[in-house]
């Protein structure tokens, strides 16, 4: 006879998402590029964490949880922990072992896991050792601060040149090591009108 379905109670815990609009970039004041130690980027880690103990099912006894968590990748028991390699949507589906009888239960859980939906304040910067004279390649492609309007990107070389742009060419000239700074603001609350700034460093030799 089969058991009753288990009474399940999965708890997402909030995102553990390193993005770069998160403490580790440090915020400035609207249109200063200059008077704050914008911080290095933080590692684009993508990490979300499952907590399954809430789950029972008093009449089949002790249960194994099996988490797939749509990238391909599935993992076993009550607490998981998974980092993505890519910022995208994903759907995790919980199966259920029961222990005693071998009886799978899948589907249990579908977990909506949304990682695009996430403010994000991070660039590149290509090459970035080069000579006097050439040329360096910014690009900003997935920055992003969805809860503002008509956000400015702001780059500012630390060499006296500031510009603006989702991308930027720049040939400095004179060696050295410039932390380059990538800023965004925008329009709508408090948290828009600042500034999150973070910063790359470039080598140039003579």
């Amino acid at each position: 006879m089969r058991a009753c379905p288990i009474t399940f109670r999965a708890t997402l815990i909030p995102f553990v998402v390193l993005l770069l609009a998160s403490a580790g970039a440090n915020a400035q004041q609207a249109g200063d590029t200059t008077s704050v130690n914008c911080g290095p980027p933080l590692p684009r880690m993508l990490c979300v964490d499952l907590d399954g103990r809430a789950s029972i099912d008093p009449a089949a006894g002790p249960l194994t949880y099996r988490w797939q968590m749509g990238d391909g990748t599935t993992l076993t028991g009550p607490v998981v922990n998974h980092c993505y390699k890519e910022r995208k949507n994903y759907v995790v589906q919980l199966d259920v072992i029961v222990d005693n009888t071998g009886e799978v239960r899948t589907g249990q859980k579908y977990i909506p896991i949304n990682l695009v939906q996430q403010d994000v304040v991070d660039f590149s910067a290509q090459p970035s050792r080069v000579r006097v004279g050439q040329s360096v390649a910014f690009a900003a492609p997935e920055a992003q601060l969805l809860a503002c309007q008509n956000v400015q990107l702001i780059w500012d070389f630390r060499d006296g040149t500031v510009v603006q742009g989702r991308t930027a060419q720049h040939v400095f000239r004179r060696p050295g090591t410039y932390s380059v700074r990538f800023s965004m603001r925008g329009y709508g609350s408090d948290a828009c009108i600042a500034s999150h700034c973070v910063s790359r460093e470039i080598v140039v030799e003579p």
